[in-house]
């Protein structure tokens, strides 16, 4: 279980699979740089950065799903972390943003449909939501990908949001190429769930 979360009233969660991109968007977010690897898993306990005074933090949860050299027993464990934190600490996390690889994402949830699973994205996508957290797909490494529309409209139909993808665009899609500093549709769609939760107090930590 994740210990030693700091004692604050409001935060925003950064979640998705290893190596998509989490602690870069992290460290654009905050301008703290934090450790990130080729090798997945680098994260293996939350990553908080916060301001004391606004009682507010960013926090960046450990990867989930296949890790190379990470045993299954193990990649179980963190997931189960990563859900228990996210209950006990829901009424504080003003919004989820699942980061997503852009170009390797559809393939993901498809291989895993197929196989008859609740691919991860999709099932945290609809834990998120089903606790009332709203929900940002963080789609990274867009810098990757050739038919951007395209992509958006098959994720957009792989979580059930009806495409295209443009009318998410507001409040639920935000492509980014994280590692370029290319992250405004974020920070514009977070700015919004933190108008709708009434915290404009906070809109200083999201823009640049």
């Amino acid at each position: 279980m994740f210990e030693h979360r700091p004692d604050r009233d409001a935060e925003i969660i950064l979640i998705g699979r290893s190596n998509v991109g989490k602690s870069t968007l992290m460290r654009e977010l905050t301008g703290h740089t934090f450790s990130t690897g080729k090798k997945p898993g680098v994260t293996r306990k939350p990553n908080h950065y916060d301001w004391n005074a606004e009682s507010f933090m960013f926090t960046d949860l450990p990867g989930f799903g296949f890790m190379s050299g990470v045993e299954k027993d193990m990649r179980e464990a963190i997931k189960t972390d990563i859900v228990h934190y996210i209950e006990d600490n829901a009424e504080k996390i003003l919004v989820g943003v699942l980061v997503v690889d852009g170009k390797s994402v559809i393939d993901i949830i498809d291989r895993h449909t197929n196989n008859d699973e609740i691919p991860h994205d999709v099932e945290m996508f609809y834990f998120l939501e089903e606790l009332g957290i709203p929900v940002v797909v963080a789609v990274n490494k867009m810098d990757k990908v050739d038919d951007k529309d395209e992509r958006l409209d098959e994720l957009c139909d792989r979580l059930g949001l009806y495409p295209p993808w443009q009318q998410w665009s507001d409040d639920t899609i935000a492509p980014i190429t994280a590692k370029r500093g290319q992250i405004t549709s974020l920070r514009e769609v977070l700015k919004h769930h933190l108008h709708e939760a009434k915290r404009d107090d906070l809109l200083k930590f999201v823009t640049k």
